[in-house]
């Protein structure tokens, strides 16, 4: 089995661990001075950025195990699929949907049309998300056996794609969260979306060292597969900031999406396998603990 990295000098490895540190020092540094400009200049981006950047470290967290363990059971990962569609779900209804009804209703629309906007938003995410998928080259969570070794390769490529896709609608979430001045809310969603940005990071990585990468790489490349989530937190705050009556529209378009990313990958990906009973309770888990993150927090 190919192991990528570990095919170089380790001279080549020595400087490649040098440029990746100095990368990611560069990074923090423009992060931090981007989120002081938000803080400074608009306070809204600033939390949104904090939002996302805490869903991107939770992806960061779950791939660490990945360099003392080997692999993930079956069942283990269905757990962890249904867990986070059940998380999901919860944001869906309690952080989305409902808030998004209550802000139509103060932007002045009556029960029908406040409905009528969050159902043609949901429609319209849900929408953009399988456009995406018909257009965009991915991979679904589970792959059979490949006979070609760079096949394998292509596919989990194709597959660390996809998650970073599937952060996209969370990112968004976060920062249409944030910008409905309910901070509460935006952080509980917030905080949600990390717990179940853990189990997928660690996905993620098992993938990759499963294709012959190496451990070090795949913990690497796994932690990149986060990074829109505080791109899109940011991008979906500023239009909602930008213009108050999108909120609702917002909050509806991520709900969305979510509800498209949970029917369509993550709920028949847990249940190919036939550990339907565990992910089924993996996703009651899951649901219960961010609703109660919502009413509690929020």
């Amino acid at each position: 089995m190919l192991k990528a990295m570990d095919a170089f000098p380790l001279r080549l490895r020595s400087r490649f661990a040098f440029l990746a540190s100095l990368a990611g020092l560069l990074v923090c540094l423009g992060v931090y001075r981007l989120w002081a400009y938000f803080d400074a200049h608009a306070p809204t981006l600033a939390l949104a950025l904090a939002g996302g950047l805490m869903a991107a470290a939770a992806t960061a967290a779950g791939t660490l195990p990945i360099l003392t363990m080997r692999t993930l059971s079956a069942r283990v990962q269905d757990s962890m699929y249904g867990f986070g569609a059940g998380i999901m779900l919860a944001a869906t209804a309690f952080s989305l949907t409902i808030p998004g009804l209550d802000a139509a209703a103060q932007e002045g629309h009556g029960p029908w049309a406040a409905g009528a906007i969050m159902a043609t938003a949901i429609l319209l995410g849900g929408a953009a998300l399988l456009a995406v998928d018909r257009v965009l080259p991915h991979e679904h969570f589970i792959k059979g056996r490949e006979g070609v070794e760079v096949q394998r390769l292509r596919r989990t490529w194709l597959f660390v794609f996809a998650i970073a896709l599937h952060n996209l609608p969370e990112g968004l979430a976060i920062g249409v969260g944030y910008a409905g001045n309910d901070v509460a809310r935006g952080t509980a969603l917030a905080i949600g979306i990390a717990i179940q940005d853990i189990p997928e990071g660690l996905v993620v990585a098992v993938a990759l060292l499963s294709a012959g990468y190496s451990r070090a790489f795949s913990v690497l490349l796994g932690m990149a597969s986060g990074l829109i989530e505080p791109i899109a937190a940011v991008f979906g705050a500023a239009v909602v900031v930008w213009s108050a009556p999108l909120l609702p529209w917002g909050l509806g378009f991520a709900a969305g999406a979510m509800l498209f990313v949970v029917s369509h990958e993550i709920i028949p990906e847990s249940h190919r396998q036939g550990h339907e009973a565990y992910a089924t309770a993996g996703l009651l888990v899951g649901f219960v603990l961010m609703m109660v993150l919502d009413t509690a927090l929020a």
